[in-house]
């Protein structure tokens, strides 16, 4: 904690701490700890001034859904310049929420499994065209039972990407939220048997929960690797990102650091009512806001810092499909006319939203609970922020 120390002195003697002399402290620092010590992802709070603009949105968006715990972190041009975790994330145990309180992130999970195909695309071993299923295509027959229809082997990785199968939506018969006892590979054969194909995929945009989960199988036949693993090894540890993982299931499944969730009567009374795990490439996974933001700025685009991918696959990746009716929705993204990109995350006992907003701005905030109304608040609330002009210390952790 010694050049903890340092840094707080020199932060309060001026306020012209530049990134140079941080790193430089930041690497004494290293060299002095245990080498089991795991590195912060961004530096205790009493080093980080606190913005008001930021504290009062966020407590009043608490207050007003009723939030036990919120966490959330802002870059700007590629450089982490807070991150603040607010109220609690066990009421029972009194703990609080901190910047490495890892959460559930729900559906944002579809933009790390949009990066993960980006990355099998760079390195060769797939095309956004290669058929799914069907002989000679990437899973084969090996799900289902029944023969498979010319528009269950018309399907495409573009077409899983970008929702346009035109089966599986996400909606009352949402396969991935029945069946709880079936793994993902017999739900995947349930659903195939269940839910056939019955119009020529491309046509027609559904955002699909199942779609993604193929993915999560087509990663897995491809690579060799469980899903899990192929994202760990291959984008999440080569950047330094160590406390992303799949989530469990129940209570007693909660992983380290990870916060407790709280159901609503308007938003789902029961959080650990979905097998999580099971949801894996499209709503598995745990995160921390800060290694959220530190995986956007390896793929976002800009300048600053050297991408994980190629600037034609972050193209794949952020472009719409060629649709009659606009879907603004790409391959693991949402997107706009502005070169915006986000995506939300909702489940009993979790909202979340990342953004990499063309300002050179991002921002990803998550919570505890979920009231089913306060979507459209937890988007406008860093647009509000910003649009007050808040001054940010400049500190990177990246």
């Amino acid at each position: 904690m010694i050049y903890y120390t340092l840094i707080l002195i020199i932060m309060k003697l001026n306020k012209l701490l530049q990134v140079g002399i941080f790193a430089l402290l930041v690497s004494i620092g290293s060299s002095c700890g245990s080498e089991s010590d795991p590195d912060p992802v961004f530096p205790p709070s009493d080093l980080q001034e606190d913005i008001s603009i930021i504290d009062d949105a966020a407590q009043a968006f608490m207050s007003k859904y009723n939030v036990p715990g919120l966490s959330l972190a802002i870059s700007k041009n590629e450089k982490l310049v807070y991150a603040k975790g607010y109220g609690l994330a066990d009421k029972e145990a009194n703990e609080a929420v901190s910047t490495e309180t890892l959460f559930r992130i729900a559906s944002i999970s579809k933009s790390i499994t949009g990066i993960a195909m980006m990355k099998l695309l760079d390195n060769g071993q797939v095309n956004m065209d290669d058929k799914v299923f069907g002989e000679g295509a990437i899973l084969g027959t090996t799900y289902g039972t029944k023969p498979y229809s010319s528009h269950l082997q018309a399907i495409t990785v573009r077409h899983l990407l970008n929702h346009t199968v035109g089966a599986w939506a996400n909606s009352a018969n949402d396969p991935m939220f029945s069946n709880p006892n079936m793994t993902a590979d017999e739900l995947m054969t349930w659903t195939l048997d269940t839910y056939p194909v019955t119009s020529t995929p491309g046509n027609t945009y559904a955002y699909s929960n199942f779609g993604y989960c193929i993915l999560g199988r087509v990663i897995e036949e491809i690579t060799g690797k469980t899903y899990e693993n192929f994202v760990k090894e291959e984008i999440l540890n080569p950047i330094g990102i160590t406390q992303m993982k799949i989530g469990g299931n129940t209570l007693a499944q909660r992983k380290t650091m990870e916060s407790k969730y709280y159901g609503t009567s308007t938003g789902g009374s029961d959080p650990y009512a979905y097998q999580i795990a099971r949801m894996d490439a499209h709503g598995g996974w745990i995160a921390s806001p800060s290694e959220l933001l530190k995986l956007l700025v390896y793929v976002d685009g800009f300048a600053s810092k050297s991408d994980l991918l190629s600037a034609s696959a972050i193209q794949q990746m952020t472009n719409e499909p060629n649709l009659a009716v606009r879907s603004y929705y790409a391959a693991g993204w949402g997107v706009n006319d502005a070169n915006n990109w986000w995506h939300l995350g909702s489940l009993p006992g979790t909202s979340s939203i990342w953004v990499r907003a063309s300002n050179g701005y991002s921002w990803a905030i998550i919570t505890n609970t979920r009231t089913g109304t306060e979507t459209n608040d937890l988007d406008a609330m860093m647009w509000n922020i910003l649009a007050k002009n808040p001054v940010f210390q400049d500190i990177d952790q990246f």
